[in-house]
């Protein structure tokens, strides 16, 4: 166990150290922060404005983060053949590739932790500064609560988007596994009319292909609620917890398929 969370944390002390990943979070911070000049342009939307930049936001760059870190984990180590080292030691290769991924994600937590610092200080100036009458006349409350809830769903498909670019990069180069991941993440945000696809084709056997896809690839669609929070209308706890049981379902079965294809890898 020591040695899985010394891997972990090494995985999270490269990732800090990263240039890219350091631009990455200084560039989502600004456009935050961006988002209140440019929620003065809109009279009476400025709120919802930043929240829906800032929650975009958050999103496009912690997706930038997993994919750019993700796909070298495994890669790096081969290139570097410091996978020798590592394997040498008293862990399997599964063990291996679950503490790349722990790290990966801390690192992803600890990003969106600080994009979220971020979010709700640029709306906690705003309320501040702004007139009474702006806050007065919102659906929600500047600092809606819900907003981490929002983020957290965005955590947990980034997660789950983490999964697929570390499977990926066990078996591919840095550019395919690149290409790869953020093929599926599209995918993925429209997955949903797989389901009905036979309703726009007569073939059965290409509806038969759809709904198998449909059930195959993520359906990241339902990790979306930014219009929801931004708008103030009403999220069922069922539907939180629904849809975070399927990303943590198909994070570990990606994750099981990852171990299962490094674990067979020839390194000689």
């Amino acid at each position: 166990m020591k040695v899985l969370a010394s891997i972990a944390l090494n995985v999270f002390r490269e990732s800090v150290r990263d240039k890219v990943l350091y631009n990455l979070v200084l560039f989502a911070v600004l456009l935050i922060g961006a988002s209140y000049l440019l929620g003065q342009l809109t009279a009476g939307q400025d709120m919802k404005i930043i929240k829906d930049l800032g929650l975009s936001a958050t999103s496009i760059f912690g997706l930038f983060i997993a994919v750019f870190i993700g796909i070298g984990l495994v890669w790096k180590e081969v290139e570097r053949r410091s996978i020798y080292s590592l394997l040498a030691k008293p862990i399997t290769r599964v063990d291996f590739i679950l503490a790349k991924y722990a790290g990966l994600v801390l690192t992803l937590l600890v990003n969106l932790a600080v994009m979220a610092v971020a979010l709700y200080a640029v709306l906690g100036a705003m309320t501040l500064l702004g007139p009474p009458s702006l806050v007065a006349a919102l659906d929600a409350p500047p600092l809606d609560p819900r907003l981490l809830l929002a983020i957290g769903l965005i955590f947990v498909e980034l997660a789950l988007v983490t999964a697929v670019a570390l499977f990926f990069s066990t078996f591919s180069s840095p550019i395919l596994s690149a290409a790869f991941t953020f093929g599926l993440y599209i995918v993925g945000q429209f997955n949903a009319d797989l389901k009905h696809f036979e309703q726009v084709v007569d073939s059965p056997a290409a509806a038969w292909l759809a709904r198998a896809l449909y059930y195959l690839l993520p359906n990241l669609a339902p990790f979306d609620i930014k219009a929801l929070v931004v708008h103030g209308q009403p999220i069922s706890a069922g539907y939180v917890l629904m849809t975070v049981s399927y990303g943590i379902v198909y994070i570990v079965f990606v994750l099981l398929a990852a171990a299962l294809v490094f674990a067979r890898r020839d390194f000689k």
